[in-house]
């Protein structure tokens, strides 16, 4: 099972420091830069969470 990194705002949508916090995250886990990332998001157009993929090939959904 490939390992993801997935992170949820504090709060109900998250915010510009957090997904600034997940893009370092990612960036030190050595994900490259042309991977895909993945959202969930509310009704609204919110961004709830965020995920990649940390293995050797991006997760495929």
């Amino acid at each position: 099972m490939p390992q993801m990194l997935k992170v949820s705002g504090e709060s109900k949508d998250m915010t510009l420091d957090e997904i600034e916090k997940f893009v370092k995250c990612a960036r030190g886990a050595e994900v490259p830069g042309d991977w895909p990332v993945y959202a969930e998001v509310s009704t609204s157009g919110k961004i709830k969470q965020l995920e990649i993929s940390l293995g050797d090939e991006p997760e495929k959904y």
